[in-house]
């Protein structure tokens, strides 16, 4: 069996992840640029290989100031690191549409592996004639364990900002020709 290629498409898709603040509530941003290719040889993609590029600067959490710094030194140093890759070592079914996408991850210059649980949504024909896909993905991963380390202590005790991070995801890909 031949395998096939799935593009994103962008108009219904959103990436965007959280990060406590003042330790009791939560920053929420997105990524405004990215690509996801997928390449699979069965209908279920289980032998899928996953690669997804976020362009840095296209980080937003909705405060200009905020992000700032976000793309500045203290953080994502965009001017030096512009992008965050993903490459999936697997990806393998739980249950009945649930899978876990294992793959590394790379921010900052520094590689990490990532275990992501993935929601595949099956297929589905638009009223356009294209093959469409489906996936919600979401995960944890600790910022400091890509060297994202900035904090501030607060008066009260605790920090100003969370060390773990949730990614949410909603990906739809298209079947290309």
């Amino acid at each position: 069996m031949s395998n096939t290629n799935w593009a994103l498409d962008p108009s219904h898709s959103h990436v965007g992840f959280k990060v406590k603040h003042l330790m009791f509530t939560n920053v929420n941003g997105r990524i405004g640029q990215y690509k996801v290719t997928v390449e699979s040889g069965s209908d279920d993609f289980n032998d899928a290989q996953i690669a997804f590029t976020a362009e840095v600067n296209s980080i937003t959490t909705g405060e200009a100031a905020r992000d700032g710094h976000v793309m500045g030194a203290d953080f994502f140093n965009a001017e030096k690191f512009p992008q965050i890759n993903f490459k999936s070592t697997s990806y393998k079914k739980v249950s009945d549409g649930n899978y876990e996408l294992v793959g590394n991850l790379t921010m900052l210059d520094v590689t990490k592996p990532v275990t992501l649980a993935v929601e595949y949504a099956g297929m589905m024909k638009d009223p356009w004639g294209n093959i469409k896909t489906a996936f919600a993905i979401s995960g944890k991963i600790n910022r400091k364990n890509w060297g994202l380390t900035y904090n501030a202590a607060l008066e009260t005790g605790g920090v100003l900002i969370g060390e773990e991070v949730s990614i949410n995801a909603e990906i739809q890909m298209v079947k290309s020709s």
